[in-house]
Order: structure tokens, then C-alpha cells, then sequence
């Protein structure tokens, strides 16, 4: 399947089988969680500012609720956004990937199995996304305009639980590139027998 589309599309595939060096993928997945986690940080930070005030104050820190709610909204935004390319360069990826037929991940799971896990998560990942970030939307601009809080606790524990979510996902990912060298350039070199200190340099 992935040799007919790299024929269609007229690609050039390096040693890491994609037609460029550095998989697009996995950098944008860190963006995407560095961006999700800070945007649950900051709206905890701000449910919990009356608490916080006092070491805020010692540090001498001019920190105020509403500044607080503002970079949990617009590192929400940004996460939805980001991830959206991010899934999209993860199909581009996974529909060039040739993964090993006999191998097993550590947990169980064979690559094709580990793939339509990680690609279906991914999805249901943005989806999920899309519809925090109107949940949030509705919360600063319309159900708590004005008020101090600007998100809610049953909204932060959801966030909270994407978080474990994003784990497992997370992990999936991992073993594609990690245990079965699926666009890990010098683990897909070792599997063909080959020496990837003389190959790259």
C-alpha cells in the first residue's frame, strides 16, 4: 500500500522511509502536550488563586486570576489547533510506515494492531480537544463572562483524566518509533543488518 502511494505522489524515501529526515509527527505531539498540559496548569492555578495569593505575594510575583485564565484559554486554543496538523502529519507518516509482521510491542500488541490504535486514538484525541476548547469558549465568553472563575471544576477533571489519556496514547506512539523502528531511522538501519555510525553522518 505505501509503495503505491509513494509512486502516486512521486516521493523520495530516506533511510527513515519518509521524504524528509526528521519525522513531522513526533515533534508536533510535543508541541501539542506542552500546550495541553500548561493550559490545565494555568485554569487550575486560577481555580485555586485565593490559596495561592500568599506565595504569589512572598515571591513578589504581580499574578492576577484573570492573567491566569487567559494563558489556560489561549494554550487550550492552541493545542486544538496544533493538533489538527499533527494528526494530519501522523496519518501522512503511518500511511508510509512498513512495520514489522513479527514482532510484539511490551504490551502484547503487534504493530498493525499498535498503528490503528495510535491513528484511531488520535482522532477521537482531537475530537475531544475540539470539544474542551468550545466548552472553555462558552465558559470565558458567555456561562462565566464577568465572573472570577473562568472554568470549572467537572471541566478541569476531565482535563485532568486527558491527561492519563494522553499517556497511553502517548506511549503508543512511542513503541511504534521505539520497539518496532517504524520512521526511527537508525533502529530501521539495525533491523536491515546495517551500521548506522557509518551511515549517519
Amino acid at each position: 500500500m505505501n509503495s503505491q502511494l509513494v509512486e502516486q505522489l512521486g516521493l523520495k524515501l530516506g533511510a527513515n522511509g519518509l521524504p524528509y529526515q526528521i519525522p513531522i509527527h513526533p515533534q508536533l505531539v510535543h508541541l501539542t502536550l506542552g500546550l495541553f498540559i500548561v493550559a490545565i496548569i494555568f485554569d487550575l492555578a486560577g481555580m485555586l488563586f485565593p490559596l495561592e495569593k500568599p506565595i504569589f505575594k512572598f515571591l513578589g510575583l504581580t499574578a492576577i486570576r484573570s492573567g491566569l485564565f487567559d494563558v489556560g484559554w489561549y494554550n487550550l486554543v492552541a493545542a486544538t489547533t496544533v493538533t489538527f496538523l499533527t494528526v494530519a502529519a501522523g496519518f501522512f507518516e503511518i500511511m508510509l510506515a512498513d512495520p514489522p509482521t513479527d514482532e510484539k510491542s511490551a504490551w502484547g500488541l503487534p504493530a498493525g494492531a499498535n498503528m490503528l490504535l495510535h491513528g484511531v486514538g488520535g482522532v477521537l484525541v482531537l475530537a475531544i480537544f475540539a470539544v474542551m476548547t468550545v466548552w472553555r469558549g462558552l465558559l470565558r465568553y458567555r456561562w462565566r463572562q464577568g465572573a472570577s472563575r473562568h472554568a470549572q471544576w467537572i471541566y478541569l477533571i476531565v482535563g485532568i483524566a486527558m491527561l492519563g489519556i494522553l499517556y497511553v496514547h502517548g506511549t503508543l506512539g512511542a513503541q511504534l518509533g521505539d520497539e518496532f523502528g517504524i520512521h526511527n531511522t537508525a533502529a530501521g538501519l539495525l533491523r536491515q543488518g546495517k551500521n548506522p555510525n557509518l551511515l549517519l553522518k
